[in-house]
């Protein structure tokens, strides 16, 4: 959440830092604001909104300077407001901070300075940093910032410049990611790597507690006890390209359309199709230590968890081993029970959700082997757990996630072959689940050429208030994920719910404005669904349809029916998914909502 980008070096910064923000505003778009050293002091321009209201802003009125930061919110401690945003400044203005996380001490650290006489502007916990950098200044910016941090309790990214040491940008990170750019001439902080990539390829991830002085001359890395660290330069390997929008009018709908090249890039070089085995590179297990596993049990959040789910069900019915799926933020509140012999896979798009993160590491700390599986190359989670296996989905700017979870289930597909081979399962089976697997890339296509007809079934949720998502099985998932994006982006309050539960109390709410989205396609709950929905039908339910191609049966009961190819059962997810993400995005169209960049939400939940 929120995004920070820092420059030093021979150019005109303000150009830079309004860029690098445009290309964050997924992570954050409640306020933003530049810090700019132009050799006279510190100017700061900030204001609410988006970064289109600070462009404005700015150019009516551009600060001039080669150094600076800037930041766009995404709000936890203080409304969004102009006082409110970043950057914020010391009693007498020497010193800038941007900040993303949260200062868990903020309260007593303020109650501190005020008794020292400094006064403070904004609601904000971040602003307690550029004061305690102003009452720890003796000459040196990084100094003052370590022995600032030192005290700090909580979680923090941040970036800091001063006139008082102007040729320098000092950053450091704890438990919200920060990258450092490598130019020539000229060097970048940000807290994501698309901020700088039209300027450099070459990166350096900062681990926990640790810092980042950057000059135009170079970079140095030190813990926050100032002991040097020796951090590795490495490349990224994806292209400016995709993170624009390729002449698609939004970043979601772009990345919809992604999906059967990523699931290729997901499965490619991992599926032995003779054989019915699959490897995967970066496990760091044995295939003795995989067989010793007793239990997995599986953390996430949001999306991820619905992933998860899927990916339970594969690995009990392939693998006969018994797997939970928990979300992150209530196993690291309680006391669960964790033995040698179980396996956590944590799982989370961007490797820096916080409440995964800290999850992952309870698990770890109880003496579990914990596998990441994540989307992004350097980030906390793929350093941090014992083994892992990248998505390759590339990046996602759309703060719905699409493209991460379909690859999520196709990495989770891929691991359920794996541990099934080494468990000794039917070779048989397996081959049958890498051959579907395979084909499901072009099975995507045939579905999103039904875009158009999706478009027209949208307008019937354009009015609608309330939408119920009912499946079974493996499409019970699905039907919890298809709600999650239409309330995640058209504001439409929706349910999902496993079918036969609805009978269970949902029903009550069923009449002649309440669309319901059946995910009925031909396998083994195919009946039981086709049952639920003439309960619909008969109490007047509009019905819509996920169907398997030419079902007869389910056209006669729904209202609209959208087909999708056959395919087994663990890898129909990957198919019903697909006309439930279009259909969310054009309802919110149609209801004229921000798709990209939804209300109250930001694409890296980086705080609790």
């Amino acid at each position: 959440m929120c995004g920070i980008i820092g420059y030093t070096g021979p150019q005109r910064c303000l150009p830079i830092l309004i860029d690098g923000l445009r290309r964050m505003e997924y992570r954050g778009y409640d306020s933003a604001g530049v810090a700019i050293i132009n050799g006279k002091g510190v100017v700061v321009k900030k204001d609410v909104g988006k970064i289109a209201a600070l462009e404005a802003l700015v150019d009516a009125d551009p600060p001039h300077g080669t150094i600076g930061i800037a930041h766009t919110r995404w709000a936890t401690h203080g409304e969004p407001s102009q006082i409110n945003s970043h950057p914020h400044l010391d009693c007498r203005g020497h010193f800038a901070v941007v900040h993303n996380g949260i200062i868990e001490n903020n309260e007593s650290l303020r109650e501190t300075l005020k008794a020292k006489g400094h006064k403070f502007r904004s609601e904000t916990d971040t602003e307690v940093l550029s004061h305690l950098i102003e009452e720890y200044w003796d000459g040196s910016l990084e100094k003052a910032v370590a022995a600032a941090l030192r005290l700090v309790e909580g979680t923090y990214g941040i970036a800091v410049v001063s006139d008082l040491d102007p040729d320098k940008v000092v950053g450091a990170r704890k438990g919200s990611p920060l990258v450092v750019g490598v130019g020539n001439g000229e060097n970048f902080i940000a807290s994501d790597v698309s901020a700088m990539l039209a300027h450099t390829k070459q990166v350096v991830y900062l681990g926990d507690e640790e810092m980042v002085i950057l000059t135009p001359r170079g970079y140095r890395t030190q813990t926050l006890n100032e002991i040097p660290v020796d951090r590795e330069i490495e490349e990224i390997t994806w292209e400016l390209s995709q993170i624009e929008k390729g002449g698609f009018p939004h970043f979601m709908l772009k990345e919809i359309f992604e999906q059967p090249k990523c699931i290729q890039n997901a499965i490619r070089g991992r599926l032995m199709e003779q054989t019915g085995e699959a490897h995967l590179g970066g496990l760091n297990l044995t295939d003795d230590e995989l067989r010793s596993v007793e239990r997995i049990v599986m953390l996430a959040c949001g999306t991820s968890w619905h992933a998860a789910m899927i990916g339970e069900y594969m690995l009990e019915e392939y693998c006969r081993i018994p797997v939970e799926v928990e979300y992150a933020s209530e196993f690291r509140y309680r006391n669960p029970v964790i033995g040698p012999n179980d396996l956590v896979i944590v799982i989370s798009q961007s490797g820096e959700t916080a409440d995964t993160l800290a999850a992952m590491r309870e698990a770890q700390r109880r003496g579990a082997r914990a596998l990441g599986i994540c989307n992004t190359v350097g980030s906390t989670i793929a350093r941090e757990a014992d083994g892992g296996i990248y998505i390759h989905a590339g990046p996602e700017i759309g703060v719905a996630s699409t493209k991460a979870f379909t690859s999520q289930v196709a990495v989770l597909a891929v691991f359920t072959l794996h541990l099934a081979h080494v468990r000794g399962m039917n070779p048989e089976v397996n081959q049958e689940l890498i051959h579907e697997l395979k084909a499901i890339p072009a099975k995507i296509e045939r579905i999103l050429k039904s875009d158009a007809q999706i478009v027209e079934i949208a307008k019937m949720f354009q009015k609608t208030t309330n939408c119920l998502y009912l499946g079974r099985g493996y499409n019970f998932p699905v039907a919890l994920e298809g709600a999650l994006k239409l309330k995640e982006i058209s504001y439409v309050h929706a349910e999902g719910y496993p079918a036969a539960e609805m009978k269970h109390g949902p029903i009550a709410l069923i009449d002649e404005k309440m669309p319901v989205v059946f995910l009925c396609t031909r396998d083994s709950a195919y009946d039981k669904v086709l049952n639920n929905m003439s309960e619909v039908r008969a109490r007047r339910g509009r019905i819509i349809a996920i169907a398997t191609e030419g079902d007869e049966s389910v056209r006669e009961r729904a209202d609209q029916v959208i087909w999708i190819p056959h395919t087994i059962d663990p890898l129909v997810p990957l198919l019903s998914v697909v006309p439930l993400q279009l259909l969310s995005y054009h309802v919110a169209t149609l209801r004229g909502c921000n798709v990209d960049q939804p209300r109250n939400l930001a694409k890296s939940v980086t705080v609790e």
